[in-house]
């Protein structure tokens, strides 16, 4: 089965709710602002009076979209739903319609939610919760039907646990905040040259040795097998996938450090001094945990049948705790690393994850290898406007038969530095990164030569040399991931009225009450008309 056929069998599953976009709707005279984040590809408001919320409503169906949204509706406005066989919020699942597709119709007497799926189904609640608003007599759900799918497949967000560790219960936390923005996929950077963050059997070294420290000195960290375990089910409870990254050749200094049969010497490269010199921190050493910003100095040794045995078994290991379809070889960055025996690596690196049953996935990087598995995914990291053949070697992937994922450094990686805000962050991808930008592009218009079936979907990446705290990836990631949401599941740029910049800032302001009251820290950034209550 190759990726497209795969998509059409396992594509994600959705919920439908009551959702509206930023488009004004009228209700007996008066103009009701929709705030739907993402765009939904379809908006009919309502003529008739808002569907009012009070201590009597009830909601009947689905047992956890119930849940789902009585959760919302609490945090939203302090009511508590009743549950009932014939309440006036009605959430079901009926057969038919795309995957993850939903559909809402609410008016003065209720509000009907009906999804393709379950997950469609949660994302329909989630849009509903979106749709309540004040006003002066209470709370309500303004008159409205929306019919909604995804544009792509795969909608993630990547939290790199390698640079700084974040303990489970931050990782549910982003997870809760992705869902509710209709992600599918978290993507784990389990390891880097700063830390091994996973406890493999095969392989117990890697975290005795190779994981207690992280970028600046500050300490580290791993999770067990019951600690992933339970990340993949608390995932899969909000409709989403976990696609664990081991980044191999490079990025490997902290497999030398139990390992070190494994590695060769760093490459000391003028770039690397550099970047030691631009971030106070040491150059890596042989044998001593690095603790600095450089990248692309460490490799594994690309000749020795002993690294491919290390390879087998830790992705192995991973693939049988996995049950998502993708696992993430890295495969970026390898400038300590001949593009031959990159390129051999790649090959039989990607060969042993297909063999596993899994989809390979790699950074764009590894789309010049020339018996790359045909099955690999590629995630596309280089601009909007591409340089340095980065649009060449992602089309090496398309040529295959097999798809893109792009998460265009200058757009939304989530990490670059905001123009005006915390002092935390990076400008390497010509940040700082306004919202705007983060919002102006389209993921069709990236690299040329390849059909809108030709990408798998959108990934917004959070790096974290800068980032310690839960609340650093908020302040981070609100309100540049909702760009990212929009641009995997909302319909192209120019196709909608909503899928403008100005419809986007609107829609993100008025969310503004919600986010605080899930708890969310976001970055009130200037660029976005803020709602307060």
């Amino acid at each position: 089965m190759n990726p497209r056929q795969r998509r059409a069998a396992t594509a994600a599953v959705l919920a439908a709710l009551v959702l509206a976009g930023c488009a004004p709707a009228v209700q007996n005279g008066a103009t009701v602002s929709l705030a739907v984040v993402p765009a939904p590809a379809s908006v009919a408001p309502g003529t008739g009076a808002p569907f009012r919320l009070t201590g009597d409503t009830a909601v009947a169906g689905d047992a956890d979209a119930s849940a789902a949204l009585s959760l919302l509706i609490t945090a939203r406005t302090g009511l508590e739903l009743k549950t009932s066989d014939d309440g006036s919020t009605d959430l079901r699942v009926e057969s038919g319609g795309a995957p993850e597709s939903y559909r809402i119709v609410a008016d003065e007497a209720s509000v009907t939610v009906v999804g393709a799926d379950p997950a469609g189904l949660f994302y329909g609640v989630q849009t509903l919760g979106q749709l309540v608003q004040p006003d002066d007599d209470g709370w309500i759900v303004p008159a409205v039907e929306i019919e909604d799918a995804p544009r792509f497949a795969y909608r993630g967000v990547m939290l790199d646990v390698a640079r700084h560790f974040h303990p489970v219960d931050t990782v549910k936390g982003l997870i809760d905040r992705a869902a509710g923005l209709k992600f599918n996929a978290l993507h784990l950077h389990l390891t880097d040259d700063q830390g091994w963050r996973i406890h493999l059997d095969e392989r117990p070294r890697l975290t005795e040795l190779a994981s207690a420290t992280a970028v600046g000195g500050d300490p580290g960290g791993f999770y067990t097998k019951d600690d992933y375990r339970e990340i993949v089910e608390y995932a899969a409870s909000r409709h989403m996938i976990v696609v664990p990254e081991l980044d191999m050749p490079s990025h490997t200094h902290a497999i030398g450090l139990a390992y070190p049969e494994l590695v060769e010497e760093p490459v000391i490269s003028a770039q690397v001094r550099e970047d030691a010199e631009l971030f106070d921190g040491d150059l890596p050493e042989t044998g001593k945990p690095y603790d600095g910003m450089a990248v692309g100095f460490s490799s594994l040794r690309i000749h020795d049948e002993a690294t491919y045995d290390f390879v087998a078994d830790v992705f192995g290991e991973l693939a049988a705790m996995t049950p998502g379809p993708y696992l993430h070889f890295g495969g970026d960055e390898a400038l300590g690393t001949t593009d031959e025996d990159f390129a051999l690596f790649v090959s039989r690196t990607s060969a042993i994850i297909a063999d596993l049953g899994k989809t390979p996935v790699a950074w764009h990087e590894a789309g010049e290898a020339s018996e790359i598995a045909d099955s690999t995914v590629g995630q596309y990291w280089g601009y909007v406007q591409p340089t340095d053949g980065a649009d060449e070697k992602a089309r090496g992937f398309v040529r295959n038969g097999a798809q893109l994922i792009m998460s265009p450094a200058d757009a939304i990686y989530l990490d670059m530095n905001y123009p005006t805000g915390p002092d935390l962050g990076l400008t390497w991808a010509n940040g700082p990164t306004s919202v705007e930008r983060a919002y102006d592009w389209d993921p069709g218009s990236v690299v040329s030569g390849i059909e809108e079936d030709d990408i798998l979907g959108v990934e917004a990446p959070l790096w974290t040399e800068t980032i310690r705290t839960a609340a650093d990836i908020d302040t981070m990631v609100f309100p540049r991931i909702a760009a990212a949401a929009e641009a995997g599941w909302s319909p192209a740029t120019g196709t909608s009225d909503l899928r403008t910049w100005e419809s986007f800032r609107e829609r993100v302001g008025a969310l503004g009450p919600l986010w605080t009251s899930l708890g969310i820290g976001f970055h009130p950034s200037d660029e976005i008309p803020w709602v307060t209550e």
